[in-house]
């Protein structure tokens, strides 16, 4: 199992929609939330994603392709 940190930044129109939990339905990706802080204009959650390095590159590619931002957490460390 690979991990990777991950921050992600939800525009407003998807602050209130389920995508954590259809990333990791959809790609056996197991989200460990690590940090969160949502308003009313912008979303943004920290997260610890666990799962096969393939299952990993698709869950951010499906993250990318709904319109959330993702970005490294400096010091990401695949193990």
């Amino acid at each position: 199992m690979a991990k990777k940190q991950v921050t992600l930044i939800f525009p407003q129109h998807l602050i209130k929609e389920p995508v954590i939990y259809m990333m990791a339905k959809e790609y056996s990706v197991v989200p460990n939330i690590r940090r969160a802080r949502v308003t009313e204009s912008v979303g943004e959650v920290t997260l610890e994603l666990e799962g096969s390095e393939d299952s990993l590159q698709k869950a951010v590619a499906f993250l990318e392709k709904k319109g959330v931002k993702v970005e490294p957490v400096v010091g990401d460390v695949v193990s």
